[in-house]
């Protein structure tokens, strides 16, 4: 049974089947760029689902044709600031508009990639600017095989947001970020898949499908152990250091095996049949 979440506001739907959050963003007319509204919503919502246990894995993807196209550049032409995306008012001084953006950043792209919970990121069309670095923050992408990625922060002499820079680094190394970052250059489904930055490819019609396949798997999968495995890699990531790696994972891997997932997943391997995860 599929329940329909009330986010504040239309901007931005969610519902949670089965254990699965799903979060629209929906402003299909404006390729769903990013509003203070929208920005806030997002964040109570995954704010709420890090700690509900019923959500046991959580999906971001956007409305219509497209995934995100990041800050909305005709509204920022209208004014000066950036207010729209990260809640602001237009009179803010430059301290108060970057710690609210600092604020925004944390509570949508930050625990996008913190959140002890699997999370994938599905891309009916197009991720720019924000956009991409939302869909980066997850732990996993789909693409539709006509989707496309792009930085797109020097086309208007943005520097980028939302942690893009960190993300892409980590997955496609420094010297291809900067130059994906410096040229703004679009970035097709399969050379997204050739380069690490999406991990599914599929034809427009067996998106959601596919989607549906990998967000069940994840939310009847070992959620204690997700939780640690996200840990782990946050962990390798931070520290660089092998040893902290391993004593980290050595903590994981034998409190992992005082759970009852655990316990029953040993003896559906015993007796050949697939076993039930509870998430304790």
């Amino acid at each position: 049974m599929t329940e329909q979440i009330d986010t504040g506001t239309k901007e931005l739907l969610a519902t949670l089947e089965a254990g699965v959050l799903t979060l629209t963003m929906n402003r299909p007319e404006a390729r769903n760029s990013l509003t203070g509204k929208m920005s806030t919503a997002l964040a109570a919502q995954l704010e709420d689902a890090e700690l509900n246990a019923d959500v046991r894995c959580v999906v971001l993807t956007g409305a219509g044709k497209g995934f995100c196209a990041g800050g909305d550049v005709k509204g920022m032409a209208a004014r000066s600031g950036d207010a729209e995306t990260t809640g602001g008012a237009a009179q803010d001084t430059i301290d108060e508009a970057v710690h609210r953006q600092r604020i925004a950043q944390r509570a949508t792209a930050g625990r996008l990639y913190n959140m002890p919970k699997p999370t994938i990121a599905v891309l009916p069309g197009a991720a720019a600017g924000a956009g991409l670095s939302l869909a980066l923050a997850c732990d996993m992408r789909i693409m539709a095989s006509t989707a496309i990625m792009t930085t797109a922060f020097a086309k208007v002499g943005f520097s980028g947001d939302y942690g893009g820079t960190f993300f892409m680094s980590q997955l496609v190394g420094t010297a291809k970020a900067r130059q994906l970052y410096f040229l703004s250059e679009r970035v097709s489904a399969h050379e997204a898949l050739d380069l690490g930055l999406t991990n599914w490819v599929c034809e427009p019609d067996e998106l959601t499908a596919k989607a549906e396949a990998i967000a069940g798997q994840l939310a009847t999968g070992p959620t204690v152990a997700y939780r640690y495995m996200k840990e782990n890699f946050a962990r390798a990531l931070s520290s660089g250091d092998l040893n902290d790696c391993l004593d980290l994972e050595a903590t994981h891997h034998r409190q992992c095996g005082r759970t009852e997932d655990h316990r029953n997943a040993t003896k559906a391997f015993v007796e050949k049949r697939d076993p039930v995860f509870i998430g304790r």
